[in-house]
């Protein structure tokens, strides 16, 4: 459906609302102020900004918890004028939508992500948004438990971090993770209302990169986030091995693939690339703790570098994924070389809390040939043998053939939209049923019209992922209740959660997030941005 219908629609809606309730002797506060909480939230979201601007300001008048009724004398006052913007005005400004979801890319998914770990949810609202017009990711821990949780999970690429936390302090925080930031070249920056010598001192002597008084000049902060994402990218390049597991880093992979296809291109000498994925890692840092997840990430390390010739590259591809170049070799003969360290590595056995756990890999093997000769389609080779040794059990390896081409990857993730504005629903279930992620065979959109009935449906599996878009206002049950029993009654790692929010409900913010809210985006929203989020959420989600 084009732009033009969805606005055809609000008007619509408008026009038979305002009819339906001059019909009507009185209308509640709590009708009149849902109304103009939706309408402003679809009416930014198709680009009517005056329409928009308009219910931001009605707003205030009306409150969610009232039960006052109003008569059409009073309330017209406020609402009509609605009528009268929509005649005189039928061309307001529209944001044109991609023209599919499949625009967005790997990239975008990829774009520098800052966590901030802060109890301030006015100053986190406005850097958040600050940053996110930077093109910066932002997540958002309001306590100290919350942000270990996120630094150790997600792997930011830069924390802001405050000292005053409601359950601990920001410096015990930074003790906890600073030996881990520094080995991922993670920089840390202290924004404080404590700015004491010896608190500086303190910070300084752990290792923070920057300690930032509050409040905040926004224009000089935003240029330090940006120097220090410059200097990131400078240690980046200076540095080819992995400091953690001594593996060579991205950089080395990417420059020996350039060489390696430079040289079959010139003298037609073969190779082949292994993609290595650690078997549900995120268990053993969930169950054992991530010092242990360290210790598993260097025996692996320590026990390929062991297994293969000096000839051999062997790079940490991304978290627990690595990467092993074999020159002189063919395909065939590097699934016997995998499979010996495979049966090698699952032998370990590994200690932690009185208990012993082994663990496993699974990987795909891809060969350089004359129709396979660039860089971008070899890794996509190797990445669908890897997805297929997962899909077949795990700790197994397999071989790229292009029947693997033809066969879709068994990966399901469910995007559920609950949200009592009908045109929401019909919007955001039009964009992404083109969705298209990479490495899913199968993207399923279901929406629901309120909390009750989507908590009383048949809608989880566990043997499937699910981002749940939730409204955060809406009747009966609201939506920090729907997710507090989602909390409550499912896993946390099958189910991500981003709440849709009005700019005005900071307190719900506040709640959400402390609940376990993974993302909040606030009402009115573009269909791209939040196509961006919810496709980074899944790529760092399933992969």
């Amino acid at each position: 459906m084009t732009t033009q219908k969805y606005k055809d629609l609000v008007e619509k809606r408008i026009t038979q609302t305002l009819q339906e309730w001059s019909e009507q002797s009185q209308i509640t506060e709590k009708e009149i102020y849902r109304f103009l909480h939706n309408l402003k939230g679809t009416a930014g979201t198709v680009g009517m900004k005056e329409v928009e601007a308009l219910a931001e300001s009605t707003m205030l008048f009306f409150s969610d918890d009232s039960h006052k009724n109003w008569s059409m004398e009073e309330w017209g006052e406020y609402l009509f004028p609605f009528k009268t913007l929509i005649d005189k005005n039928s061309s307001s400004i529209m944001i044109n939508p991609p023209n599919s979801a499949n625009q967005l890319n790997n990239e975008e998914c990829r774009q520098s992500e800052i966590l901030i770990i802060d109890d301030d949810v006015e100053l986190v609202a406005i850097l958040k948004e600050a940053l996110e017009k930077q093109s910066y990711y932002v997540s958002i821990a309001l306590s100290a438990e919350r942000g270990l949780k996120k630094f150790y999970g997600s792997k930011p690429d830069m924390i802001l971090l405050d000292i005053l936390l409601p359950d601990k302090s920001g410096i015990e925080v930074l003790s906890q993770i600073i030996g881990k930031a520094k080995k991922e070249y993670i920089p840390i920056i202290i924004i404080s209302g404590e700015h004491s010598k010896e608190i500086q001192l303190h910070a300084y002597s752990l290792g923070v990169m920057d300690f930032v008084q509050k409040p905040v000049d926004l224009d000089l902060f935003l240029m330090l986030i940006k120097n220090r994402f410059e200097l990131k990218r400078e240690w980046q390049e200076a540095i080819i091995v992995d400091e953690l597991t001594g593996a060579f880093n991205r950089k080395q992979f990417n420059q020996t693939m350039k060489q390696l296809v430079s040289d079959f291109k010139r003298t037609s000498r073969i190779f082949s690339l292994a993609l290595i994925d650690l078997d549900h890692f995120k268990k053993v840092n969930d169950s054992y703790g991530h010092l242990v997840g360290d210790e598993v990430l260097q025996a692996f390390s320590h026990l390929v570098l062991n297994s293969i010739r000096v000839e051999d590259t062997f790079c940490r591809f991304g978290g627990e994924e690595f990467a092993l170049f074999l020159p002189n070799t063919n395909a065939a003969s590097a699934l016997l070389v995998i499979e010996r360290i495979q049966k090698d590595f699952s032998s370990l056995k590994f200690s932690a809390r009185d208990e012993i756990f082994q663990v496993s890999f699974s990987s795909g093997i891809t060969e350089v040939t004359e129709a396979a000769q660039e860089s971008d389609k070899l890794i996509e080779e190797a990445d669908q043998a890897l997805y297929a040794s997962k899909n077949a059990g795990r700790n197994q390896t397999t071989l790229y053939s292009k029947l693997l081409s033809a066969i879709k990857k068994d990966s399901v993730l469910n995007v559920i939209i609950v949200d009592d504005d009908a045109l929401i629903r019909r919007i955001m279930t039009s964009h992404f049923s083109t969705w298209t992620p990479a490495n899913i065979a199968t993207v399923n959109i279901k929406s629901f019209a309120n909390g009750l009935d989507f908590l009383q449906a048949d809608w989880y599996s566990s043997e499937e992922k699910y981002i749940v878009l939730l409204d955060g206002v809406m009747p009966d049950i609201d939506g920090v209740e729907v997710l507090e029993r989602i909390r409550r009654t499912y896993p946390e790692v099958n189910i991500l959660v981003i709440m849709l929010t009005g700019r005005n409900n900071q307190a719900d913010i506040v709640h959400a997030l402390q609940m376990g809210a993974d993302d909040y985006v606030i009402k009115p929203f573009h269909i791209p941005e939040l196509l961006s989020r919810i496709e980074r959420l899944a790529y760092r989600f399933l992969f």
